[in-house]
C-alpha cells in the first residue's frame, strides 16, 4: 500500500471519528426519548413511542409547535422581501454607502442575541409595541433579513447581469424582467435564505424570551422553560422531532437547490 493510500485511509477515519463525535448527543438525546422511564437515561431501559404521543398531546406543545411555526412563516416572508430587494440593490444598482448599508444589514450575526433581545424590549416599550405579534414578527425579520441577504448576494453576483439587460432591451420592463428572468435564476439563494431564515426563526430564545406576550409561546421557549422544572423524555422527544424535521429539510434542500453552497 502506498503513502499517499495510507494517508487518504488516515484521513477517511478522521473524518468519520469527528462526524461520530458531532453525531453522538443526537443519537444520545434520540435514544433518551425511546426510553420507558420517566426520567432520561441512556442506554434506554425499554422501549416505547409513549413521550413523542405525550408531546403531540399535550395542549401546551401542540400551540407552542403552531406558534412558532405562524411566527417563522411571517418572519421568512418579511425576510426575504426585504432581503431580496437588498441584495438587489447593493449588487445591481450599486447605491452610494452600500459597504455601510451591508454592514448595517449583517449586525444582527455580530451581536449576541441577548444584547439583540434587550435594546428590542427597550425599543419596543418606548413606541408601545411590546408583547404584540407585529413586534415579535419584526424582531425575528431583523435577526433572519442577514441569512437572506448573503445567500441573495451570492447568487446574484455569480450572475451575468447581461442577461437581464437583454430582456429590457427586448422589451421588458424592470419589475418584469426581475420576477420572469432574475428571480428564477437566483432562486437557489432565494431558497437557501428562506431555509436558514425559518430555521433561525423558529429555533430562537434569546430574542423570544424578551419579547413573548401574554398567551405567546414558542417551542424553543416552552422547552427552555421545562427544563427549569426538571429534565423528563418529552424533552428529548420533541427535540428528537426537531432534529429530525431540520434534517428532512436540509436533505430536501440539498436536493433541490444544492444547499452545500450557501453554507
Amino acid at each position: 500500500m502506498t503513502a499517499a493510500r495510507v494517508r487518504g485511509w488516515l484521513l477517511r477515519i478522521w473524518v468519520a471519528l469527528v462526524m461520530g463525535f458531532l453525531m453522538l448527543p443526537v443519537v444520545v438525546i434520540a435514544l433518551a426519548s425511546l426510553s420507558r422511564t420517566s426520567y432520561l437515561t441512556v442506554p434506554p431501559r425499554g422501549l416505547t413511542l409513549r413521550w413523542f404521543t405525550a408531546v403531540l398531546a399535550d395542549a401546551e406543545y401542540v400551540h407552542a409547535i403552531g406558534f412558532s411555526v405562524l411566527l417563522a412563516l411571517v418572519a421568512t416572508a418579511g425576510s426575504l422581501a426585504t432581503g431580496v430587494a437588498a441584495s438587489f440593490a447593493l449588487v445591481r444598482r450599486r447605491v452610494h454607502g452600500s459597504g455601510a448599508i451591508a454592514a448595517l444589514l449583517n449586525a444582527p450575526l455580530v451581536f449576541p442575541g441577548v444584547v439583540v433581545g434587550v435594546a428590542l424590549l427597550q425599543f419596543y416599550a418606548l413606541v408601545h409595541v411590546n408583547g404584540t405579534l407585529v413586534g415579535l414578527a419584526v424582531a425575528h425579520m431583523v435577526i433572519t433579513v442577514p441569512y437572506v441577504v448573503r445567500a441573495v448576494t451570492a447568487s446574484l453576483q455569480g450572475l451575468d447581469p447581461e442577461i437581464e439587460h437583454a430582456a429590457r432591451v427586448l422589451g421588458a420592463s424592470g419589475p418584469v424582467a426581475f420576477f420572469t428572468v432574475t428571480l428564477p435564476l437566483i432562486r437557489p439563494g432565494v431558497v437557501a435564505g428562506a431555509l436558514f431564515s425559518f430555521i433561525v426563526s423558529f429555533d430562537n430564545v434569546p430574542v423570544s424570551i424578551f419579547l413573548l406576550g401574554a398567551g405567546q409561546m414558542t417551542l424553543p421557549v416552552k422547552i427552555f422553560s421545562a427544563i427549569e422544572y426538571g429534565v423528563d423524555p418529552s424533552i428529548a422527544a420533541v427535540s428528537t422531532m426537531l432534529i429530525v424535521a431540520t434534517g428532512l429539510g436540509l436533505a430536501v434542500a440539498e436536493r433541490w437547490i444544492g444547499f452545500h453552497r450557501f453554507v
